[in-house]
């Protein structure tokens, strides 16, 4: 069973190379990111390069079957690694590569990643994308498809070789094209708009899904203010294609209006709702509980939560802004986990009546907290909580959820097993 706007959303990721303009393409559903080329006068520049060199490769034989001309330069609209990573196949055997000055990734072993917690943020990046699930489980990742190539993953990487550090014209083998400073998901942001054409490459600040304000991978805070502006500003551009980092593109100035205008309506909504909800001494539970879309958003199909999720967001926010303490005087001090359960067993009547509580109990996510006391007591409840996870996973709309889900549950059955 698998919820029917996460089937839905896999219409978005039908493998096509698909014509922007006059010499614009973008190819969708090769890889988890799409990969964008601009025929010049002699040479092609690509815009993104995807996860692996495998899917790279797939691109790049699609791409041949339009023009034969040489790659001449590669831009990266930001450092995630799915955008990133087939770089050399497109390039190898070196040509500029182009990206904003804040350039920086915790997935591609640079500067930002040497601070970072790398086992924590690996094991929940694997959960995240379902890594090594049956394509049964890994219906999608929200944003690309769940059976894709990943030979060769992350393999590709190829550094910058020109940093950019403000909005410049830049002439691609005599197509005209303006790069922005678009600080959204990332700081280090560009977009590239084509004011011939109207064609908007905006990366990963829109896609067709609720924008993925806090990824679960974990990730530092992506202000939302920030991305807020870059949508209005890139709407104000009024392209009339866009063409997102994931997702098929956008055809109609209408449309785009529409789609960049609400998804900014969307995350103002995020900070409006979270701000006053703290404002008024709300818990950070109740706040996350409570948060949804107004109704003339909430129908909005590319604001479906298969991505990002508004009570994740709202955690975010809370945190990204006055940090983790939520203003109750009791969560300032401290218990350990086995000390908590304890307490909760003996308020059940003991750990068999808690083992009753957790076996009977027909709400999941209280099924799944108890587990997790039951755990941190020493009692071997891995196997009830993976099915419990299991079962939360089959109606779970939102992707990564779904996939951490079912990579959890695998983990709690191989570790009961040993």
């Amino acid at each position: 069973m698998t919820h029917p706007a996460l089937l839905a959303q896999n219409a978005q990721f039908r493998k096509e190379v698909i014509a922007l303009a006059p010499g614009m393409w973008t190819a969708v559903g090769f890889a988890a990111s799409n990969v964008h080329m601009i025929e010049g006068d002699e040479t092609v520049t690509i815009v993104d390069t995807t996860e692996s060199t495998g899917a790279a490769e797939i691109i790049q034989a699609e791409f041949r079957r339009i023009t034969d001309k040489p790659v001449g330069r590669i831009v990266y609209t930001h450092s995630h690694s799915d955008h990133v990573s087939g770089a050399s196949v497109f390039s190898p055997g070196g040509v500029p590569v182009i990206a904003g000055h804040l350039f920086a990734s915790d997935l591609v072993g640079l500067e930002a990643s040497r601070v970072a917690p790398d086992l924590a943020l690996a094991r929940r990046t694997q959960a995240q994308f379902g890594a090594a699930l049956t394509g049964r489980e890994r219906i999608s990742l929200g944003l690309g498809p769940g059976d894709r190539p990943t030979e060769g993953l992350g393999a590709g990487f190829l550094a910058p070789t020109e940093l950019i550090g403000e909005d410049r014209n830049l002439d691609l083998d005599g197509v005209m094209a303006r790069l922005i400073m678009a600080p959204g998901e990332t700081a280090d942001h560009i977009a590239l708009w084509f004011p011939d054409s109207r064609v908007l490459i905006a990366g990963d600040n829109w896609y067709h899904a609720f924008p993925n304000l806090y990824a679960i991978r974990g990730t530092p805070y992506r202000d939302f203010a920030v991305w807020s502006a870059t949508l209005t500003r890139l709407a104000d551009l009024v392209p009339e294609v866009l063409a997102p980092g994931h997702t098929r593109p956008v055809f109609g100035a209408e449309a785009v209006q529409e789609v960049l205008t609400t998804t900014r309506d969307a995350i103002d909504h995020v900070i409006r709702w979270t701000a006053d909800a703290m404002d008024a001494g709300l818990a950070m539970d109740d706040i996350a509980a409570g948060i949804s879309l107004p109704p003339d958003l909430a129908d909005k199909p590319w604001l479906a939560e298969v991505c990002g999720r508004l009570d994740w967001s709202a955690r975010a926010y809370a945190a990204g802004t006055l940090g983790w303490y939520d203003g109750n005087p009791t969560h300032l001090g401290k218990m350990s986990t086995a000390a908590r359960a304890a307490h909760v067993a003996a308020l059940a009547g003991g750990v068999e009546a808690l083992w009753a509580a957790a076996s009977e109990a027909h709400d999941l996510q209280w099924r799944l907290e108890l587990c997790d006391h039951l755990i941190a007591l020493g009692e071997e409840a891995q196997r009830l909580k993976a099915a419990t996870l299991e079962a939360l996973a089959k109606d779970e709309i939102n992707a990564p959820a779904r996939n951490t889900y079912y990579w959890e549950a695998r983990r709690l059955r191989e570790e009961a097993a040993e």
